[in-house]
């Protein structure tokens, strides 16, 4: 019935690539079937206990069970302060410059609709984390992208990125007024250096555009990298805000806590706009938060050499599959190149045909956008011995494929 009623803002959403993916990884399981999954970048660690009993102890007292502030409980705003004054440098005024959000997607979900105009154009690299392009699009924006370019480190070659980053300011009309930026990079684990955040400050000032990064990932780093803040720039916050999650550094991806900082305005519009949409975080989930980022970091340090050896122990042992990985930086994932032998299949047909052939599921890199045909995203969230099985299960699902032989023997 109504067929003449469209649902226009869904209807400019595209087919979830990663829904197939996540079918047939239903179907399987269904089935009796055992799936050894990567697709999701869904921490298998428990939250650190001292977080845990910080919720139990403040959940227990009854006055935290009503109504919340949408924008985060003073003591959590004041915790995200000073912990961005401990690791960057960056002075915030908790009241104004912070906001308290449940996760990083309901951030930037409702960031976009607060501060996008009909028509108004963001640039997003490619390939992107699906909201940070789609969030956007839902607000009425359009998107403009291009390819992000990275050495065999994963470093990105930021020459090439502020070319065509300037290519996109001389083509496009009217001028993008926004540009989002993540690195660590979800899905490609790429990194940057401090300078890439000065000349991109810059160039917000002389450009006239506001910058959105996220560092959601800014914890997980490996061999000595350390993750640079645009916020520890001088005259950052004139430009430019900044989100982080709990989600991965410490272990607490269904809590739903996360939180953007920065400039006043923007800060000001999701503030605002929250204030009509939600009443915030349960409480004690709040106060849990607080002690998180005031507490204890060891609990990050352990988290972090988890990934970093996961990492090493997939690529050693896909590495004898045939499948040759190079070490990243950061992030909790793996951004792998489709062996040659298999190439010709795509990210998506390989993706499914792991799944189906050889039980391993991973996250197809075109969902991630164009730029990430080639590649698939595997998250570092099951052990040792299922990375293992799942290295020797991909050994038997490449034998069947000219020229894979001759990979496994190098």
């Amino acid at each position: 019935m109504f067929d003449e009623f469209n649902f226009n803002r869904v209807e400019r959403l595209p087919k979830y690539v990663f829904a197939e993916v996540n079918d047939i990884k239903m179907a399987e399981r269904r089935a009796g079937k055992d799936v050894i999954d990567f697709s999701m970048g869904n921490p298998d660690g428990p939250t650190p206990e001292h977080i845990r009993n910080k919720l139990v102890e403040s959940a227990q007292k009854t006055k935290t069970h009503g109504y919340s502030s949408s924008k985060g409980i003073p003591k959590l705003l004041k915790a995200i302060a000073d912990w961005y004054e401990r690791r960057y440098d960056c002075k915030l005024d908790p009241e104004t410059e912070c906001v308290a959000t449940m996760g990083s997607k309901e951030g930037y979900a409702h960031l976009t609709y607060a501060v996008t105009n009909i028509g108004d154009v963001a640039v997003v690299p490619d390939p992107t984390y699906p909201i940070h392009e789609y969030s956007f699009i839902l607000a009425g924006g359009n998107v403009i992208k291009f390819g992000i370019e990275f050495d065999e480190h994963y470093r990105v070659n930021e020459d090439h990125f502020f070319e065509s980053l300037e290519k996109v300011f001389k083509e496009s009309s009217p001028k993008p007024k926004y540009v989002l930026v993540n690195f660590p990079h979800n899905p490609t684990t790429a990194t940057v250096t401090p300078e890439f955040y000065v000349r991109l400050v810059a160039m917000a000032k002389e450009k006239r555009f506001y910058v959105i990064s996220d560092i959601a990932y800014g914890d997980i780093t490996f061999d000595g990298y350390k993750t640079p803040s645009i916020m520890s720039v001088p005259g950052a916050k004139d430009v430019a805000v900044e989100s982080f999650t709990l989600s991965k550094s410490y272990n607490m991806a269904g809590w739903r806590v996360g939180f953007f900082v920065g400039n006043k305005k923007l800060i000001g519009a999701l503030q605002k706009i929250k204030s009509w949409l939600d009443y915030g975080m349960f409480t004690p989930i709040q106060v849990a938060a607080t002690v998180a980022l005031n507490g204890d970091q060891s609990c990050v340090s352990e988290i972090t050499q988890k990934y970093n050896h996961r990492q090493e122990v997939l690529i050693e042992a896909f590495g004898r599959a045939g499948w040759h990985i190079q070490k990243n930086e950061a992030t909790m994932f793996s951004w792998a190149k489709i062996p040659e032998c298999v190439a010709h299949l795509g990210s998506l047909e390989f993706s499914k045909r792991l799944l189906i052939e050889a039980g391993v599921a991973v996250a197809p890199g075109i969902g991630f956008g164009e730029y990430g045909e080639g590649y698939v995203r595997i998250a570092l969230i099951e052990n040792d011995n299922r990375i293992r099985q799942a290295a020797r299960n991909i050994k038997e699902f490449l034998k069947q494929f000219d020229g894979c032989k001759k990979e496994s023997k190098k």
